[in-house]
């Protein structure tokens, strides 16, 4: 008989076998998300494409009636509200396995490659889902002062705005950035093993465990925006300074004008409010702030402008369409804003459908947005950023929805081998296919997602 020879290499391993990659892929997914496994998750086993809308719902509320014996029961709507989902959000890796390289075992081609590629995906979805913070700023539910250290104090009037909200018990999660973590470490309310009743771990480990209600998480993503950016400042004028909730500030001391869109904090307030109009010529002499002083200022308190840029996009055609989800051409901005760093791009009062955060790293010129832009913006609009300092967020699992969905595999006969893994609410797709251009392995690890706000009384900004 005519014997077929199969030449077997030593290191012959799974390093081109799509469903191992895939498999392995998600798992690091999962060991290195924090923000993203802590909201609400939509998950189908149906495949999408990247523009398709998914509805996902928003949890039924009941009012408890009261009745006699012979009265008929109160029949209440049971169905949940709708919430329309796009998923906008395709996030991807890829790399290059050369020929070389090819002899390298799975576990050294993982730590290489595979390990980094998923690190940098799970940050991106992080940053996104962290983002959403900013958005409960409109009504009203902010904890903390920027430029202070946050304290139990900051943590109790977390809790109390999402008590006063209704928000259930379970499911409360208090993400904090390292500062944040730094400033709670140093409060022996959260590190006496005889208080706090962790045995001892807060100290031995440094972490901040389950407090006040709240399982705490520290997020190296979450934004802790650096002072640097370029500043204007007046101050406030009257004898008896403002209580809480007022939007209109007469000021004095500004040397220039302040351009509508604006954001700045106010001493005493210290949370952002985005400035929506002025009155003054030249030099404004009062400002109207959106969403309204959270916390009472006195007179003299400085005002803090934080100068914003424009929007740079006036070739053909100009501005950018509603849906834009790619990077944005800006100018104006003397100093870079910084990643997580709070963006409007309108001067008119803060919506949470229209507050975003800067992605990645933005330069001077080049921004990128947490999401697709919720309504067109013309060439040379006001792009605001917000102030510095540290940004926390106190909320309920069901605050946010991340919803993600299997994406299609490649066309038969197109030579790639591809694989869709799901667990636990995610799902991620590997692509191999051979470059013979670069002489290696193209190896893509995406991920097909939305993103989503379904109550903002579930939740509270927590400024630090």
């Amino acid at each position: 008989m005519r014997k077929t020879w199969l030449t077997v290499y030593v290191n012959d391993n799974d390093a081109f076998i799509p469903e191992v990659w895939a498999q392995e892929s998600l798992m690091i997914l999962e060991n290195n998300l924090v923000a993203g496994m802590l909201v609400h998750r939509d998950f189908e086993n149906e495949i999408a494409s990247y523009g398709d809308v998914v509805n996902t719902r928003k949890p039924a509320t009941f009012t408890a009636a009261r009745k006699v014996d012979t009265d008929d029961v109160t029949v209440q709507n049971a169905q949940a509200t709708n919430v329309p989902v796009k998923l906008d959000q395709h996030w991807h890796t890829s790399f290059m396995i050369r020929d070389g390289e090819e002899s390298k075992s799975f576990k050294e081609l993982r730590e290489i490659y595979l390990q980094p590629a998923l690190v940098s995906i799970a940050q991106a979805i992080d940053e996104v889902v962290l983002a959403q913070a900013y958005r409960f700023i409109p009504a009203g539910n902010v904890a903390g002062k920027l430029g202070t250290a946050i304290s139990k104090a900051t943590v109790i009037d977390a809790r109390e705005i999402l008590n006063t909200n209704k928000v259930p018990m379970t499911d409360r999660r208090f993400v904090i950035c390292p500062n944040m973590e730094g400033d709670l470490l140093n409060v022996g309310d959260f590190t006496k093993a005889n208080e706090v009743g962790d045995n001892g771990s807060a100290v031995r480990e440094g972490n901040v465990g389950r407090k006040f209600g709240f399982d705490f998480f520290m997020d190296q993503n979450a934004p802790s925006v650096a002072t640097g950016s370029t500043v204007v400042a007046g101050a406030v004028n009257r004898g008896v300074g403002y209580a809480a909730g007022a939007t209109t500030i007469v000021v004095d001391g500004f040397s220039a004008a302040i351009t509508n869109g604006a954001w700045c904090t106010i001493g005493g307030d210290m949370t952002p409010q985005k400035i929506t109009g002025t009155t003054g010529s030249g030099t404004p002499v009062s400002l109207t702030i959106s969403p309204g002083l959270i916390n009472a200022v006195v007179n003299n308190s400085v005002v803090t402008v934080y100068t914003p840029g424009a929007i740079n996009q006036g070739s053909s055609p100009t501005g950018y369409a509603a849906n834009w989800n790619k990077s944005m051409v800006v100018n104006g901005f003397a100093v870079a804003p910084k990643k997580g760093q709070l963006v409007s791009v309108d001067v008119a009062a803060v919506d949470q459908e229209k507050i975003y955060g800067a992605m990645s790293t933005p330069t001077t010129v080049l921004m990128l947005l947490d999401r697709s832009l919720k309504a067109a913006v013309a060439n040379s609009a006001v792009v605001g950023i917000g102030p510095a300092g540290d940004y926390g967020w106190a909320f309920h699992k069901n605050a946010v929805t991340l919803v993600t969905r299997p994406l299609a595999a490649p066309a038969p006969g197109t030579g790639a081998l591809s694989y869709v893994a799901n667990h636990n609410g995610l799902a991620i797709r590997t692509t191999i296919t051979y470059n013979g251009t670069s002489q290696g392995h193209l190896v893509t690890v995406d991920i097909l997602g939305g993103i989503e706000v379904l109550d903002t009384a579930l939740g509270c900004l927590v400024c630090g």
